[in-house]
């Protein structure tokens, strides 16, 4: 339990850093066999300053009717690859650019890392 108490500090601290950027997070969830992606937007209202409200513009996953079909495998890297370039697809339609990559905890490394060079090379700017 020690280990997932640690990933959600190190989420917490790096939240803490993209608030000041004033930019939406592409925010990435990962276990064993899938891997989930959303665009969160901080809504304005009276909590906004807490960071209470937020709210999701677009996410993906390995479980998207677009992508389950074609993966044989969902917990792997050229799943998250597809995953990254879904993502930047949806995003650059809701009219954003530019984000700041969430990767709660998690190393960035493997599945992660995937996600981020393939959202990037599909036109996503981090």
């Amino acid at each position: 339990m020690e280990k997932k108490v640690d990933r959600l500090r190190r989420a917490k601290r790096g939240r803490m850093r993209m608030q000041t950027l004033g930019v939406p997070r592409l925010c990435v969830h990962r276990t064993p066999r899938h891997i989930y992606v959303q665009l969160i937007v901080p809504e304005a209202g009276e909590n906004a300053s807490a960071g209470k409200h937020h709210k999701v513009l677009a996410c993906a996953s390995t479980l998207d009717k677009e992508l389950k079909g074609s993966l044989s495998v969902a917990g792997n890297v050229s799943a998250a690859q597809k995953v990254g370039e879904l993502i930047a697809k949806r995003v650059k339609a809701v009219g954003i650019t530019k984000v700041a990559f969430d990767r709660s905890g998690f190393k960035y490394h493997g599945r992660v890392k995937a996600l981020a060079d393939a959202a990037r090379a599909s036109g996503l700017d981090f």
